[in-house]
């Protein structure tokens, strides 16, 4: 007389790959969704002057239009970055069109300075719960 038991994994195996995939496919709409929340923090922290100013640069003086700060501020996912259950998005001014913004940032040592790329950092807890939140969403029941 004997007893057998057999333990076949292939059904348990099909079902942990099905849930690593849907892992997968949330990892990036919720980095999006924790950037999203930090990308409007720096947008409304960015001052706006009321009318143009002049920038002075090594290569001359510049004319840039009220708002061309705020109007500069980006997110962008990051592809060297980022892979498989990892996705990263960057936050910052564009410098081609908006040179002066480090000296907004940090101020000059004619100028204060009026950071509003920090002071986004204060809200981290809140992008990690938009990011939980997006991913638990995506992942449903899986």
């Amino acid at each position: 007389m004997s007893v057998s038991i057999t333990f076949d994994a292939n059904q348990l195996s099909k079902r942990l790959n099905k849930v690593k995939e849907n892992i997968n496919a949330a990892v990036r709409p919720a980095a999006q969704a924790g950037a999203q929340v930090l990308y409007e923090a720096v947008k409304r922290n960015a001052p706006r002057s009321e009318k143009a100013h002049v920038f002075y640069g090594t290569n001359g003086k510049y004319l840039f239009q009220a708002g061309t700060l705020k109007d500069s501020i980006y997110q962008v996912y990051s592809k060297d970055r980022s892979g498989e259950q990892k996705a990263v998005y960057h936050i910052a001014w564009n410098h081609q069109k908006c040179p002066y913004g480090f000296m907004v940032e940090f101020g000059t040592s004619r100028a204060p300075a009026h950071p509003f790329l920090r002071p986004a950092r204060a809200l981290l807890p809140d992008a990690r719960e938009a990011m939980k939140a997006e991913f638990m969403s995506r992942l449903g029941g899986a």
